[in-house]
């Protein structure tokens, strides 16, 4: 039985869809997972239910109130058949964090626009992608209350591109956890034994897809070695996107196959040692939404490599280098830098660690809870 709040009244009820959590790791669903975590410590007045795909497993929740729904992720009647599951909870808030969010389902509706790539680059996207987002955006965007967006680029760019009045529009920037931080030599070197990974490498993280432009990381790294016959070989870690096949065929077109290690069963308890054991990370995405693997990887003592456009530049600042990911000439000359040049990347991985500790998944729940607030 919940009772008002002299500060925060009425006390709400807030529904978060954690559907998407069951469907994919990473991304959005890291999202999900340490905002209710942060919510769930930082939050004690008001009453939440987190819904769970009902063929989930695990729960998302310690504290809260969960609830499995039918409904699956990005199907066509899904904005029709998650309203009509909804109803019985008589939610105040629903905060749809996969963007799109059902026709009703709460009095208010907060959605968190994570980036626009889909429209920056639609043929970057499968079929059934760019039906769920590009079909859809301009409603999610009109029927919202509020939105949150992970960064000033994305706010910039529904702004100018959806026509969002910006007052609508709130940003912020996701956290790190506190399990990203440097470790010991023999921790490391034990991570790369288990996993057969070199003493060193250069590391990409993230998902096996065009828009990360991993090709051009490879081109890139293909110059690199006619200056750097000894460079360090290439971990490209994550899962399996859309055109993988293609992209190890490019590997084996390129006579790289020994130089690059894809590993796909790294767990997330491991990422830390992965990021540790790196030289540098390299991000060279022709746009990301906030890109957490730069952010993890400074949490680390990484320096990072990132390209110059979307939200990338936000995170990492003035620490490591940017380039441009249409130009894979600039990713060699960051790479060989990064490499060679070993004061600049002492000085750069003292500043990473810096950098790192201005990101918190608390800040992020405080400012998602004033939102909440707001919409009321």
């Amino acid at each position: 039985m919940y009772t008002a709040n002299p500060l925060y009244s009425p006390i709400m009820h807030i529904g978060i869809d954690g559907r998407l959590t069951y469907y994919r790791t990473g991304g959005i669903s890291t999202y999900i997972r340490r905002l209710v975590g942060a919510l769930e410590t930082l939050d004690t007045e008001n009453q939440y239910t987190v819904f769970h795909s009902r063929k989930a497993s695990d729960s998302l929740v310690a504290r809260f109130q969960g609830a499995k729904l039918w409904t699956p992720c990005h199907h066509r009647i899904e904005r029709t058949a998650l309203t009509i599951e909804l109803a019985r909870f008589n939610l105040d808030i629903l905060h749809s964090p996969d963007f799109i969010p059902p026709r009703h389902g709460a009095k208010r509706q907060v959605i968190t626009v994570h980036d626009l790539n889909f429209l920056y680059y639609p043929d970057l996207l499968t079929t059934e992608s760019r039906r769920y987002y590009n079909d859809q955006i301009e409603t999610a965007v009109r029927q919202a209350d509020h939105i949150l967006a992970d960064s000033e680029a994305t706010r910039t760019d529904m702004v100018n591109m959806l026509g969002v009045p910006a007052e609508k529009i709130t940003v912020h920037m996701l956290g790190v956890e506190e399990k990203f931080q440097p470790l010991p030599d023999e921790v490391v070197q034990t991570f790369c034994q288990e996993y057969e990974l070199p003493a060193n490498y250069i590391l990409f993280v993230g998902t096996f897809e065009p828009r990360k432009n991993i090709a051009g990381l490879l081109q890139a790294y293909q110059s690199l070695r006619s200056e750097l016959p000894d460079a360090p070989p290439v971990v490209l870690a994550g899962r399996r996107g859309w055109m993988f096949d293609e992209t190890m065929a490019r590997i084996r077109q390129m006579g790289l196959d020994s130089h690059i290690h894809w590993r796909e069963n790294i767990p997330d308890t491991a990422l830390p040692a992965l990021y540790n054991g790196a030289r540098v990370l390299v991000t060279p995405s022709f746009y990301e939404g906030f890109g957490l693997p730069a952010l993890e990887a400074m949490a680390c003592g990484t320096v990072p490599i990132v390209s110059n456009r979307s939200s990338l530049p936000e995170v990492v600042g003035e620490v490591g280098l940017q380039v441009n990911p249409d130009d894979p000439a600039t990713i060699t000359q960051a790479l060989h830098q990064a490499l060679t040049d070993s004061d600049w990347r002492h000085n750069m991985q003292t500043a990473a660690l810096e950098r790192a500790r201005l990101f918190t998944w608390e800040q992020t729940a405080t400012t998602v809870l004033s939102v909440y607030r707001s919409v009321i």
